[in-house]
């Protein structure tokens, strides 16, 4: 089959698209053929070798998935050839074929395309995640989204829209803000054009905002945190700038806020029960129409490292899929 392959960690023109054998599955994976998988951010750190876990090398990068069951293992009972599944997985989806654990992935429902299918899972269930599981977050609170325009950016004003939060939306480019309009947000602002602290605190009428979901850190997360509310919840998901942030503690004892982190990758493997409801659920409000990725750009499986660099800029708004 052919794949994307990392084999030495660097930087996306090091990966090579060759040749590889066929995965072989185990008694409880599937064999699934790959028709689209998506870029996510955790992609540009693994090829690296920057991410959590490193994978071992060769390898092919790529975590959510769509495509047809081949084959199942002798141990798996939820699956048959032809089925149409969502996956997440941590590296491996950059490729014509991968095996994996059938607990890793969902049905995909019929009227919903690959490439939206490959767009949607990984980014709304760390949004989900977030809002729902680690922040709480309530009706009619007010919720501040930084890296907006990202995946999980425009995941989390969708989601937290629906359970009707009022969201303030932060990008760094008029065109990055004005999809995030377009996804639901309430207010969008340049954070490179204000002071974010007092024009949050001014948005809120001086009171702050309840939950930051922050996929971005670097020198938008103090003045961030500076601006939130009494008892507010930032939400670490991630370092997109490429500094992790340093935080005073005196303002977590000032706002009796919390500072909580989000590592859906971990919550998948500690209480896989419990993350398959929340996948399904999620599943079930995308098939309504309720949820709707926003897909920026496509690309072949052998165009696949020019996606993960324009990740790697921070120049993607949305999604980037791989059709292959």
């Amino acid at each position: 089959m052919r794949a994307i392959v990392c084999e030495r960690y660097g930087t996306p023109e090091t990966l090579q698209y060759r040749e590889i054998p066929d995965p072989v599955i185990a008694e409880d994976q599937i064999l699934v053929q790959v028709k689209a998988c998506s870029i996510n951010f955790p992609d540009t750190l693994i090829i690296q070798g920057k991410y959590q876990f490193k994978g071992e090398l060769p390898f092919s990068p790529g975590s959510n998935f769509a495509g047809i069951v081949l084959e199942v293992g002798s141990e798996v009972m939820d699956y048959k050839a032809g089925d149409e599944v969502i996956g997440v997985a941590t590296f491996g989806g950059l490729a014509e074929k991968i095996a994996i654990s059938s607990s890793n992935c969902i049905p995909k429902p019929q009227q919903i395309s690959m490439e939206k299918a490959a767009a949607f899972l990984y980014t709304y269930a760390t949004s989900y995640y977030a809002l729902h599981h680690r922040a709480k977050l309530q009706k009619a609170e007010t919720v501040f989204v930084l890296g907006a325009s990202g995946g999980v950016g425009l995941a989390a004003i969708e989601i937290a829209k629906m359970m009707g939060a009022k969201v303030i939306a932060g990008a760094s480019t008029s065109d990055k803000l004005k999809v995030c309009a377009e996804q639901g947000a309430d207010i969008c602002i340049n954070y490179n054009e204000v002071d974010l602290k007092s024009t949050l605190k001014s948005l809120t009428e001086n009171r702050g905002v309840d939950v930051i979901l922050d996929p971005v850190g670097g020198r938008y997360a103090e003045p961030s945190l500076r601006a939130i509310a009494w008892e507010g919840r930032y939400l670490v998901v991630g370092f997109s700038s490429g500094e992790i942030p340093k935080f005073p503690l005196n303002l977590n004892l000032l706002k009796s806020c919390q500072v909580v982190g989000v590592f859906l990758g971990a919550f998948m493997r500690k209480d896989p029960n419990e993350a398959s409801k929340m996948m399904h659920h999620l599943t079930e409000l995308f098939s309504q129409g309720k949820l709707n990725p926003y897909i920026y750009r496509r690309f072949s499986l052998g165009e696949a490292p020019d996606a993960i660099q324009l990740m790697m800029d921070r120049k993607a708004i949305g999604k980037l899929i791989v059709n292959i």
